[in-house]
């Protein structure tokens, strides 16, 4: 076969799945069976992220009031995370109750990472 014929068969074929609709690509949020529990878990997914953010700018800018203060801090973002994982899990299941209190528990941690972040130095 010719690369002139490769190339014609391999635009026909890319042409086709276009046609047909045959695409990978990221799951749909208004496709997944438990929509509510799933937008729930992307918004603490935001929550989480930017009390990292929030944690980052106040360790990099040295503004931590002490050592023992960044260690509570990165203790409560990484409870943030593996709860985090476990909402995520809940909402793939349709636990509905399982997802709020896992999220009231992310935001308890979020809440006080930022807290603490923000608390100056003396």
């Amino acid at each position: 076969m010719t690369p002139y014929a490769v190339l014609a068969l391999g635009i026909s074929f890319s042409a086709l799945l276009i046609a047909t609709g045959i695409q990978a690509g990221p799951l749909e949020w208004t496709e997944h069976p438990h929509q509510e529990g799933v937008s729930a878990v992307h918004e603490a997914e935001h929550d989480v992220d930017h009390a990292w953010e929030v944690y980052h700018r106040a360790a990099l800018g040295g503004t931590v009031s002490s050592p023992g203060l960044q260690a509570e801090i990165e203790e409560h973002l990484h409870e943030a995370r593996i709860l985090l994982t476990q909402a995520q899990e809940a909402a793939e299941h349709g636990d509905k109750r399982g997802v709020m209190q896992l999220i009231g528990q992310i935001k308890f941690h979020t809440t006080q990472a930022i807290g603490g972040s923000k608390e100056q130095k003396k």
